[in-house]
């Protein structure tokens, strides 16, 4: 057990280091729209959705639009539950009941994206997997937070693409190893580009846009290039 969670410990370091830069951005922009260090932080430590904490304190800022928040936070973070339904079938027998409300917490797209890795996901390896990517999204935002706005805005705009580098450099192992990951990536990328671009399109919020994307390029993937499994 002990071997699986620093196992999972190891996996999780360059996601933490991608949350880091990220969050970093995270906390400054908190503390220029008004919060408090510590108010960051505690967004940070209880919510983890990069895309949804951004768009989070932008509806803050305009106290009653509640419904507004509501939507906008489930068109983004939606996708999650299709990645824990989709992971669970891969979980081993202990890793079920009140482990999957706890560790569904931290249920990210680099982190099920690495455990898809595993043909069989243990208990103790994800509480690795999620350890440093916490510890690294929080103080990530302490430390932008902490800085305000100290650096320069064009360093900032450039640590915020880290995490395009991070999915990159988690699609590309799967990609050259399989034609049917190139197909589905491409897919998907080209699904995005028509939310993106064509104006009929384009009113659809980028949480959901995200989620039809994946959905279709799962199902064509799963349709034209089904895998055999053994009897």
């Amino acid at each position: 057990m002990r071997e699986s969670f620093f196992r999972g410990v190891k996996a999780g370091i360059p996601i933490g280091l991608g949350y880091l830069s990220v969050s970093f951005t995270f906390g400054i922009m908190a503390v220029s729209y008004g919060f408090r260090w510590w108010q960051a932080l505690l967004i940070s430590m209880l919510t983890v959705t990069s895309a949804g904490q951004f768009a989070g304190i932008g509806t803050m800022l305009h106290p009653g639009q509640y419904i507004e928040m509501l939507i906008s936070q489930l068109t983004i973070n939606v996708r999650y539950s299709f990645m824990s339904i989709s992971l669970s079938q891969k979980t081993d027998e202990k890793f079920k009941g009140i482990w999957r409300w706890l560790f569904g917490f931290m249920m990210t797209d680099e982190i099920f994206a690495v455990a898809s890795t595993e043909k069989e996901v243990s208990r103790s390896f994800f509480a690795g997997l999620m350890t440093t990517p916490y510890l690294g999204w929080s103080l990530g935002t302490l430390i932008g937070a902490l800085l305000g706005n100290v650096l320069p805005h064009r360093l900032m705009s450039a640590l915020s693409l880290a995490i395009y580098g991070m999915f990159v450099a988690i699609v590309m192992p799967g990609m050259k190893e399989s034609r049917a990951v190139v197909m589905v990536v491409l897919l998907a990328l080209g699904l995005s580009s028509l939310f993106y671009y064509v104006p009929a399109l384009s009113f659809v919020s980028s949480g959901l846009a995200i989620s039809i994307c994946a959905i279709l390029a799962a199902l064509a993937g799963a349709a034209l290039f089904p895998v055999k499994e053994e009897a």
